[in-house]
């Protein structure tokens, strides 16, 4: 009896086995955005430099499909702001970059491309994957050096990637597989031109992932990181970058701008809110916020200013799933420097009060400024000067 039992669980056991393919499906039209937070700890030389609080955020189009292949069209935002802080993120770098995928996660990309930063990750097997299956592939890191390093060229270096099947768990509502993804670096640089300065000569480092696969999407859920790379220059110094990292999928639902636009302006006349008018961009929907009143030469919000953005940010909580982008501007006073580090200040203002009443995450907004380079009108009239001294409060679309 006992041995009949036991056969009886065994088979039952088998039964249980399960095995999945893994692929990316694409769908044309489809748009989506892909946020990830990193938290970065440098030093130089094996002293402590600084550490980094760093988004990212990624909005994605399937532009074209062909077969098993589509082609993506991206936006990469790439934002910053003081360690720790519970503040809104200065926007630092945006970049453009077009490729193709296939089924399996491989690209087709042009050199030119800085992002994205880690390319044919994840590779899948074009067979059957069990629970504790292994299998490796090639993928490519990918940098933008040309701020630290003077090296204008995206800077590549390859990859060999081990992955592990973890099985799956039910995460967010949805049954996802679990990849446990893993690489180690041990790169020498072979240049193609001579550099006068210091660049990178050796690149060593590694990185843990854990990623959250949804097959019925053909897409990743999230992931969560650690690493650490170390860049060891031609004048003997070496940089390190250590921390951790995670991401996931965001999608939001087609932005009505005319329909936003219309709801908006009725808003603005109801709430008695003054100097703000609003137009849809090829971003979204922007609120512009004319002749803001700030101390002279100071980012400190007045209470007039405080009582408007209240209003404001009453209306941007009827956005919840969208993200904002806030621009400053200044009227053209003093150096181009002063007026660029004026309207940051300003944005930032800005930002931070919105945040301090709840109107978005953190998460939600960036801020950026373009000093007195994008005038509304003319700075040689005070009533221009008014007019340049604004903030644009965007809803973007993705």
């Amino acid at each position: 009896m006992k041995k009949v039992l036991f056969v009886i669980l065994m088979a039952s056991a088998v039964l249980n086995v399960y095995s999945d393919i893994f692929t990316f499906k694409y769908t044309k039209g489809e748009k989506y955005r892909f946020v990830t937070s990193v938290t970065e700890r440098v030093s130089i030389n094996g002293r402590f430099s600084h550490n980094a609080d760093i988004l990212d955020k990624i909005s994605v189009e399937v532009s074209e499909v062909r077969g098993n292949s589509a082609k993506y069209l991206c936006n990469f935002q790439t934002s910053e702001r003081a360690y720790g802080r519970n503040s809104t993120y200065k926007l630092s770098d945006n970049y453009l970059s077009v490729f193709w995928r296939d089924a399996q996660g491989h690209y087709t990309i042009d050199p030119q491309y800085f992002m994205p930063v880690v390319r044919n990750v994840p590779i899948f097997p074009k067979n059957d994957l069990k629970e504790g299956d292994t299998w490796t592939a090639k993928g490519e890191e990918v940098h933008d050096l040309r701020r630290n390093f003077g090296i204008n060229d995206a800077f590549h270096f390859p990859v060999l990637v081990n992955y592990t099947y973890k099985g799956r768990i039910e995460k967010n509502g949805k049954e996802l597989a679990v990849i446990g993804i893993d690489y180690s670096v041990f790169y020498k640089v072979k240049y193609k031109y001579q550099y006068s300065n210091t660049v990178p000569s050796v690149i060593t480092g590694y990185s843990h992932q854990t990623y959250y696969w949804d097959n019925d999407a053909g897409k990743p859920e999230s992931y969560e990181e650690e690493f650490d790379f170390i860049y060891h220059l031609t004048s003997g110094d070496y940089v390190e970058y250590q921390g951790t990292a995670s991401g996931k999928v965001i999608h939001t639902t087609d932005l009505d701008k005319e329909k936003a636009v219309a709801k908006i302006k009725k808003q603005i006349r109801e709430k008695n809110i003054p100097n703000a008018t609003v137009k849809a961009d090829s971003r979204g929907v922007t609120i512009n916020l004319k002749n803001i009143h700030f101390p002279p030469d100071s980012p400190v919000l007045v209470p007039s200013e405080r009582e408007k953005l209240r209003k404001i940010g009453a209306i941007l909580k009827q956005y919840p799933e969208r993200d904002i982008l806030i621009t400053g501007h200044t009227a053209r006073i003093g150096t181009e420097k002063s007026c660029q580090i004026l309207s940051e200040q300003r944005a930032k203002a800005v930002g931070d009060y919105l945040l301090s009443i709840g109107a978005k995450s953190e998460m939600q907004m960036t801020f950026q400024g373009k000093g007195s380079r994008e005038p509304a009108a003319d700075n040689s009239t005070e009533e221009g000067r008014k007019l340049n001294r604004r903030v644009e409060i965007t809803i973007l679309e993705n």
